[in-house]
């Protein structure tokens, strides 16, 4: 995720914030004994997610080839804050067994994990197939099934293979192909068992932060250009990935696939004032729609708003051609469908203006190009990591752009969202969190009547979260990562969370912040 704000609250003000939350809620949506007026159906699906490169470890262990998150620490200690890496991580590649017992004690049903592409194919094509590699991810999603947790498996989690990095990466088109033979010897060795896949994580924050900033590995800085490029060869591949199980897996293995895309929501600056509205709109539309309307609307292809806009800075700005590359009919059409959910993770909301230039942005880049500047109100807490501010009416106003611009045919599943700390287990901000914005889900299904069919919590345990190391903490577990045994250890939220799985209600009462808790920071 991206940091766009420095703001910064006191210990004090976010322990009232959360303390008004736990211990009231927001009265207008719950009952007076603390439940929400609403439910959770019955087959809505809950899980927890996790990532392999975050949690895994065992960076060369079992014949895994190296990532470019691998070799870029490796070469780079300080990118990360705490100048820490993945190698070991949560160690789950020897403690897979009791991440699910984590997962069984919430009595969540889902799991959604990723593979990691150079364990199975440590070159990163497929002449050459780890067993090693085949061999733990065919344990762990027996045992998951054993275990009665449906593995719902994203292919890429932003771990690609360094050999195809040395080759470009997403910037080289070839890699369309690279993909599309992973996600084959993926549904081949795992298709009879695994029956939901989601292709790709977040292409927006992969793309514009890695390619087109230096916020995530490989951070090429290609600023409006590598970014572009990045984006467009992606959509191609997951598309071609998706048509590969369409025609040649799901007759037999019956399975569906989908894409995990994410969404700040854009709230404008002043509601008074018509361009703010209309650069929340167009942030939205920069951001959003950029991946999301080539799959999901019914014309396919970029939106109207950001092809012209791209074209024609462009042109303005002396290129003989766009630097959004085109789709061709084939390709418009080839994407176009290419999911059987809308996957959306969300995290915090910003406020939107409109604006021809700020200090830090480059030209040409995705920031010039979309023109609005983004920051946080100073009236939302921030709990952990500085991006990352609450402000829950964003996440039920989200799902319902989102079913205005695409419509109710597609079912969104809540791929990730989750809120970071600096540590502790009596983590009653991330309860207030959860609280909250599951609230907010529910009048979106209830009220809005938005299709939403699933919602996985970020992140099952403690992990090593990308430049911010192992800083801040999403994780319903603990995990002490100073020893040896990386014990995990549940938090209050984990007791939350597994109580609004078992009743399909959120309860505001389940778990209050104590009073003394709020006196003592003051």
């Amino acid at each position: 995720m991206q940091s766009k704000s420095r703001v910064t609250h006191s210990a004090a003000m976010f322990a009232l914030f959360s303390l008004m939350l736990l211990t009231n809620g927001v009265n207008a949506l719950i009952s007076s004994n603390g439940l929400s007026n609403y439910s959770f159906p019955d087959n809505f699906i809950f899980g927890v997610a996790t990532a392999a490169f975050q949690i895994e470890g065992g960076w060369n262990e079992g014949g895994k080839g190296e990532s470019m998150w691998d070799t870029y620490l490796h070469k780079h200690p300080k990118f990360t804050v705490d100048q820490s890496n993945g190698d070991v991580a949560a160690d789950s590649y020897h403690k897979y067994k009791q991440d699910l017992i984590m997962i069984k004690s919430i009595e969540v049903k889902y799991y959604r994990l990723s593979i990691s592409w150079p364990r199975i194919l440590p070159h990163g094509t497929d002449n050459y197939i780890s067993k090693d590699g085949v061999r733990y991810y065919r344990k762990l999603f027996e045992e998951l099934i054993n275990a009665n947790i449906t593995p719902v498996v994203t292919l890429y989690h932003w771990d690609m293979p360094t050999a195809l990095m040395d080759l470009g990466g997403w910037t080289n088109p070839k890699m369309v192909d690279y993909f599309e033979d992973y996600a084959r010897v993926a549904f081949t060795l795992f298709g009879d068992i695994v029956k939901t896949w989601t292709t790709m994580n977040e292409l927006h924050q992969h793309c514009f932060n890695g390619y087109g900033g230096n916020f995530f590995v490989p951070a090429l800085k290609s600023h409006g250009v590598g970014a572009y490029l990045c984006s467009h060869y992606m959509l191609l591949a997951h598309a071609r990935a998706y048509r590969l199980y369409d025609k040649q897996f799901r007759p037999h293995q019956k399975g569906k696939v989908g894409i995990t895309l994410d969404a700040f929501w854009a709230e404008p600056k002043d509601y008074n004032k018509e361009e703010d509205h209309e650069a929340a709109e167009r942030y939205l539309q920069m951001h959003v729609g950029l991946f999301a309307h080539p799959i999901y609307s019914d014309e396919g292809d970029y939106p109207l708003l950001v092809r012209n806009r791209i074209d024609d800075m462009s042109r303005n700005q002396g290129f003989a051609r766009s630097r959004l590359p085109f789709f061709t009919p084939e390709e418009v059409a080839m994407v176009r469908g290419s999911s059987d959910f809308f996957g959306i993770n969300h995290y915090t909301t910003y406020l939107m203006s409109n604006s021809s230039m700020e200090p830090e942005w480059v030209i040409p880049s995705v920031d010039h190009d979309t023109g609005v500047k983004i920051e946080q109100s100073k009236e939302w807490p921030i709990p952990g990591a500085e991006w990352l501010s609450v402000y829950p009416p964003g996440f039920r106003k989200l799902i319902n752009w989102i079913t205005k611009s695409y419509g109710k045919r597609v079912p969104i599943i809540v791929t990730e969202n989750g809120v970071s700390d600096f540590g502790g287990k009596n983590d009653y901000s991330r309860v207030s969190y959860f609280n909250n914005y599951l609230e907010q889900l529910l009048l979106a299904i209830h009220e809005d009547g938005c299709n939403v069919s699933g919602y996985f919590a970020w992140t099952l345990m403690d992990d090593f979260e990308w430049n911010d190391g192992y800083k801040v903490k999403f994780g319903l577990f603990h995990v002490d990562f100073n020893s040896p045994g990386k014990e995990r250890t549940p938090k209050l939220s984990a007791l939350n969370y597994g109580e609004i799985v078992r009743t399909r209600r959120v309860n505001f009462n389940y778990i209050k912040m104590p009073s003394y808790k709020y006196n003592t920071l003051l």
